[in-house]
């Protein structure tokens, strides 16, 4: 006997891997479920969401919020992402997030990071995240379903979604500087990545975010996922990544003006 539910999962290949990892990385918010630990009822939510160096969501929660009392209580929550766009909302991927909640502790080197990350990802949280009734979780990720549109999902796990190896910490080490390095003085190769790499419009694109796999570009409310040709081996590799990607955009045509 065939098993309908197995026929419509279909293998995980890297295709499915890299939109996924596109829609945690462009991700602005997120729907946050957990289990309410008044009811034992599930609870659902918006929060923002930034991710961590290794591609695990942060989330930023007043400890005021139903939500944060709950995964406190049990840290067993789902993070839904994904904005649908026009036409049906059904027919646009999505990706749901099966995590364990884990909140950072203040003045941590993980905290100081995650902090940083979430700030460049949501600069106006400026406004609160230094006040006492705000922490930031990072959301480990065990496994995850994602729905690439109709007739199109796929289940990956922990492996999928996380980027592990030292070369991640020894790139998170140095990413601020870079990233303010590429924001005061090379807007035009940023504007190139977003244009020919992600095909993205407009103008005032700025660097949020450099990982392993690639970078992340905002303008304003607009955000875009930029992969690199290959995962970096090492530091080192960012800043000639870049350089050839910049020389391979403004080949094909495209500068800050076009």
């Amino acid at each position: 006997m065939v098993n309908r539910k197995q026929d419509v999962i279909r293998e995980t290949d890297a295709e499915a891997v890299r939109l996924a990892g596109t829609l945690i990385r462009s991700a602005r918010f997120g729907a946050l479920a957990v289990i309410d630990r008044e009811t034992g009822a599930p609870l659902a939510s918006r929060v923002g969401v930034a991710t961590d160096s290794d591609g695990a969501p942060l989330i930023l929660v007043s400890m005021l919020s139903a939500h944060t009392g709950a995964i406190l209580a049990d840290p067993r929550c789902s993070l839904l992402v994904g904005e649908p766009g026009k036409g049906d909302p059904l027919a646009h991927p999505r990706l749901t997030l099966i995590c364990r909640a884990r909140r950072l502790e203040r003045g941590s080197a993980e905290h100081t990071r995650a902090e940083r990350r979430y700030l460049n990802r949501n600069p106006k949280a400026k406004l609160y995240v230094g006040l006492g009734d705000f922490s930031i979780f990072r959301l480990e990720p065990e496994r995850a379903s994602l729905n690439g549109g109709f007739g199109k999902a796929y289940l990956l796990d922990r492996a999928d979604l996380i980027i592990a190896g030292p070369v991640v910490e020894e790139l998170a080490d140095g990413e601020q500087s870079a990233l303010d390095h590429m924001n005061a003085d090379h807007l035009d190769a940023i504007a190139v990545y977003a244009r020919h790499f992600a095909k993205a419009e407009g103008d005032g694109w700025i660097a949020t975010g450099f990982d392993v796999e690639g970078m992340d570009l905002a303008a304003g409310d607009a955000v875009c996922r930029v992969f690199f040709p290959e995962p970096l081996q090492a530091a080192r590799e960012l800043r000639p990544v870049l350089v050839d990607m910049a020389r391979t955009g403004r080949a094909a045509g495209y500068s800050q003006g076009r």
